[in-house]
């Protein structure tokens, strides 16, 4: 018989053991469920403030990521009236066709692919983060990976190139975070609401438990997922766009629940014309948009991206993303607390008029 395409294999720690080894305080453990209960409250229209899921394309370096943490919980506490704040933290990347897939698969960037160590790295991370009271979110990439930081994501999101997998709307079905479908590449929204629709009833599958066996899992379905638009070919965060969306999920039966991510498509993969997004959907809330409920922004330390170098990574300006273009943290600021401002009043008229429509 012909062998498979394998050259080496090597043990992997379990869930279960690395959560042993890396374990979460009752603490935590209570202001993650505060968290998801939050999120829930503002997709479902019993809290009248916006989500911001903010913060760099992938994570690359431990102590940047750390320090921009810091950055975003001070500035949180300035927004916490009109703003619930999440920081965005992406270990794995997915790839057209070839680059670094993200700190799980390759944490030293230098093809030596260490995934126990970047499973290591990435729950000792949200660790960190999580004992400053820090919400988080990051993708379902590859499901198994998933098991090793479950219980420390407030919110999670299944991506463009993913939203079609049965296996990632099952996963969404069984766990109790709130999730963000994106719309595909191409821009269709029907395959994200249709996983909308899929996620929130009950499914049979095969999945791996803590101990890493497989077992047959039932679930119940997750309630509390909603659409995210991240442009396609061209931009779909403009008024019309947005209509559109609120006609196909009204007829449907599903609410009117949608995050706009302002990078992407809908900045035509310019991530300085992320701040355009931004005051549009500012000017159309103040227009009587009540189905926006969130917006997602790429931002880190510093602005722009660099190239990752895989001979040489020791080279890396730092607080640059290595993957996509993201804001500087001043620029983000600045506009997370216009936001704040310019929507102060509004998005109390907004949940009022919300409540009475539901």
């Amino acid at each position: 018989m012909q062998k498979n395409n394998f050259d080496n294999k090597n043990t992997l720690i379990t869930p279960k053991e690395l959560k042993k080894k890396l374990s979460i305080s009752q603490d935590i453990k209570n202001n993650i469920l505060i968290s998801r209960k939050i999120i829930s409250n503002i997709i479902n229209g019993k809290d009248p403030r916006i989500l911001i899921v903010c913060g760099p394309c992938s994570i690359h370096n431990f102590d940047e990521a750390i320090e921009y943490g810091n950055l975003l919980k001070n500035l949180s506490l300035k927004l916490k009236k009109n703003i619930f704040l999440i920081m965005r933290v992406y270990f794995e990347k997915p790839r057209t066709i070839l680059g670094w897939k993200g700190l799980i698969n390759d944490p030293y960037m230098n093809h030596t692919f260490d995934i126990n160590k970047g499973l290591y790295l990435a729950r000792k991370l949200l660790i960190k983060l999580a004992i400053k009271n820090i919400s988080l979110a990051t993708e379902i990439l590859d499901p198994n990976t998933f098991h090793y930081i479950d219980d420390l994501l407030s919110w999670v999101a299944i991506g463009a190139r993913t939203v079609e997998s049965q296996i990632h709307r099952e996963i969404v079905s069984l766990i109790n975070i709130p999730a963000g479908f994106k719309n595909n590449t191409n821009g269709n929204i029907n395959v994200a609401i249709n996983a909308i629709q899929a996620s929130a009833i009950k499914h049979h599958f095969i999945s791996l438990d803590q101990n890493g066996k497989s077992y047959i899992v039932s679930t119940t379905g997750n309630k509390n997922c909603h659409l995210i638009l991240r442009g396609g070919k061209k931009p779909n965060y403009y008024k019309h766009n947005i209509l559109e969306c609120e006609k196909i999920l009204l007829n449907i039966g599903l609410k009117s629940n949608i995050m706009i991510d302002c990078s992407h498509g809908n900045s035509n993969k310019d991530y300085t014309k992320q701040i355009l997004v931004i005051k549009s959907i500012i000017s159309q809330i103040k227009e009587g948009n009540i189905s926006i409920i969130g917006i997602m922004i790429e931002s880190y330390i510093n602005q722009g991206n660099q190239i990752l170098d895989i001979k040489n990574n020791k080279k890396l300006k730092y607080g640059v993303s290595i993957t996509d273009g993201c804001l500087d943290f001043k620029s983000t600021e600045k506009v997370l607390l216009q936001i704040n401002n310019e929507l102060d009043l509004i998005l109390k008229i907004r949940f009022l008029k919300k409540k009475n429509i539901s």
